[in-house]
């Protein structure tokens, strides 16, 4: 699994070669550590288990505690144990998640639903969430009081998913307040943890936390643009997966708020389950619509309130790094 982990903006040039080099040494400790966690006496659970983390990703959460530690002590004995939990709880709600979307593919793969059912699926989720907690026991009430927040956060984000908006609720506020749970609370959590384990100053615990929010609300922003946008795979799923779902995410509500009689046909399209060519047209619809300057005007604005959290903290590579990214993620939607 180790190798080709590190974030596609660390190795950007604008990144200082020193600290992208540190970091992807601990990366590779954590791609250790997450092998060696999710080993099990039993074949069938532990190549359960070990699916997702093998099929990839980028590891965007465990390299958020690896740089927000470097505003203090990178080298604790923490850290590398923190950045494999986070992980570990990332990748166990993407088995959960899949069962209830009943997806067929994630991350270029056969999802663990299809592959071995509903039930396999599920508790080896609970697995890989166990495994998590058996190193949260090791870092610490603190550690494992943020974790129970976190785990909340992601499971309220869920619910509201699946309940969908009240009677008379904003849709579009109700969507942006499931992002918040289900994403951006982890990547919030991914820097907190950082920050606490390389012993920082608990202004910079703080700050960096707030940043990471307005980062984790930008990063899936940023997806669910590429899923309209993009015409390649980039955002980790076929372009369109969300229109062929029904899923009305960022683009959609927003285009679902212009009432101009033109928009009738897209309108006729949005928020049901929709074949291939509906979703083509779909596709061709809404990359023409304002919604989507919209969308990416949104998305500016938390990459922004990201950036003027990070304009607090001490200059240098770390701080570069950070920033950095809130540009990437703008970037990477066109």
């Amino acid at each position: 699994m180790s190798g080709a982990v590190l974030s596609d903006f660390l190795a950007l040039p604008s990144i200082d070669a020193t600290l992208a080099q540190e970091v992807q040494s601990d990366l590779d400790r954590v791609e250790d550590m997450l092998r060696d966690t999710v080993a099990t006496s039993d074949p069938l659970l532990t190549e359960a288990a070990t699916h997702l983390l093998s099929a990839g990703g980028k590891r965007f959460r465990a390299t958020l505690v690896l740089l927000a530690a470097r505003f203090g002590d990178p080298y604790t004995s923490e850290l590398v144990p923190a950045a494999a939990v986070v992980e570990l709880t990332h990748v166990a709600t993407l088995y959960h998640d899949d069962v209830m979307d009943e997806a067929d593919l994630r991350r270029g793969k056969t999802s663990a639903n299809q592959r071995w059912g509903n039930s396999i699926a599920i508790l080896t989720g609970d697995l890989v969430f166990a495994r998590a907690s058996e190193i949260l026991a090791d870092l610490g009430t603190d550690a494992v009081r943020l974790q129970a927040q976190t785990f909340g956060r992601l499971v309220q984000g869920q619910v509201l998913e699946t309940a969908g908006p009240r009677q008379g609720a904003d849709p579009l506020q109700h969507y942006l307040n499931v992002i918040a749970d289900k994403t951006a609370s982890l990547i919030a959590s991914s820097a907190r943890f950082g920050a606490m384990f390389g012993r920082t100053d608990q202004q910079i615990v703080d700050t960096i936390t707030r940043a990471g929010e307005a980062l984790g609300m930008a990063f899936q922003l940023s997806d669910d643009i590429l899923d309209v946008a993009s015409e390649t795979t980039e955002s980790g799923k076929t372009p369109g997966t969300d229109l062929r779902e029904g899923v009305l995410t960022l683009p959609m509500l927003h285009a679902l708020r212009d009432h101009d009689p033109a928009n009738e046909r897209l309108h006729q399209l949005l928020g049901r389950p929709l074949d291939d060519a509906e979703t083509e047209e779909a596709l061709r619809l809404l990359r023409d619509h304002p919604a989507m300057h919209s969308a990416r005007a949104d998305l500016r604005v938390w990459s922004e309130k990201a950036r003027a959290e990070l304009a607090t903290l001490p200059a240098g590579p770390p701080r570069n790094a950070f920033e950095v990214l809130c540009d990437y993620v703008v970037e990477r939607s066109g």
